[in-house]
């Protein structure tokens, strides 16, 4: 069950940045953050009335507050990066954030064996090396890479986070309400403020309403993703569950090549296989 959410996460993260990166090359990214976590937080709420979701309330909720905080940060460094791209080399190095709740569960007591260990390493070199990232080049390059770094430990951290915000299905509807309340909050915060400095809310011709089904589609995984990530954190180790959700830049890469035709080079390709090698050693173990 572990591998089998954490995989489906995967999928859910690396179509959610896909489609979020496309979204920004047209909309300004906190625009598109506010917009895509405000339609999610109308689905949650619904949920969360429906399975009577408020029975769980509890200090653990306090969580779901700090990933509410961190995540548009992260996400907007990470559609900023994504925005300046190109996403196969910008998606990838965002596995590094795994780091955040590989070393929780480590610091908890988590030991893998021998072959998830393998897997680990594998798996996490196999999604670098999918990006082959060019650290040379022009100070937009430099910039992408930065905010995608910023954006990784943010991740990392709204993983760490989430997965001890809630124990039981019911509870996680609450945890996920919370976080996106919280991040609806700050992000308009951020927006009112960019908006205030002179900075664009729209784009030139308005609001672009025939990406509202884009932008539910980005809000809506993200959220899904964040739940099949703490089911799997819940019903097995953290450290495979953080390592095989972290895949998903391998997706949002594919998906790149599939559609905006983006060139993979042959380390990007090896990349991608070491993935797959790693993910089929993690579920082994």
């Amino acid at each position: 069950m572990t591998a089998l959410f954490a995989l489906a996460t995967s999928l859910l993260w690396g179509l959610a940045d896909f489609g979020g990166g496309l979204l920004t090359r047209r909309t300004p990214a906190l625009t598109v953050v506010v917009v895509s976590q405000s339609i999610a937080v109308v689905v949650l709420g619904a949920l969360v009335v429906a399975t009577g979701g408020w029975s769980e309330a509890g200090p653990q909720l306090w969580f779901a507050v700090a990933a509410g905080l961190v995540g548009p940060v992260a996400m907007l460094a990470f559609y900023k990066a994504l925005a300046l791209g190109p996403m196969g080399v910008v998606s990838p190095l965002g596995s590094i954030g795994v780091a955040v709740p590989v070393g929780v569960g480590l610091m908890l007591g988590e030991r893998p064996g021998l072959l998830q260990l393998a897997g680990i390493l594998v798996a996490v070199a196999g999604v670098c090396l999918a990006g082959g990232p060019q650290f040379r080049g022009a100070p937009v390059q430099r910039q992408a890479i930065a905010l995608t770094l910023l954006a990784a430990f943010g991740f990392g951290a709204v993983m760490a986070l989430i997965a001890e915000a809630s124990t039981t299905l019911t509870g996680l509807f609450l945890a996920l309400f919370v976080q996106r309340v919280t991040n609806v909050a700050a992000g308009g915060l951020a927006l009112f403020v960019s908006v205030r400095r002179g900075g664009p809310a729209l784009p030139a011709d308005g609001f672009p309403w025939r990406t509202l089904p884009a932008l539910a589609f980005v809000g809506l995984a993200d959220v899904a993703a964040n739940g099949t990530y703490s089911i799997a954190a819940q019903h097995g180790p953290v450290t495979v569950a953080a390592v095989l959700a972290s895949l998903y830049p391998v997706v949002t890469a594919v998906a790149a090549r599939g559609v905006l035709r983006e060139r993979l080079r042959a380390v990007q390709a090896a990349g991608a296989g070491l993935a797959l090698v790693g993910t089929v050693l993690l579920a082994s173990g």
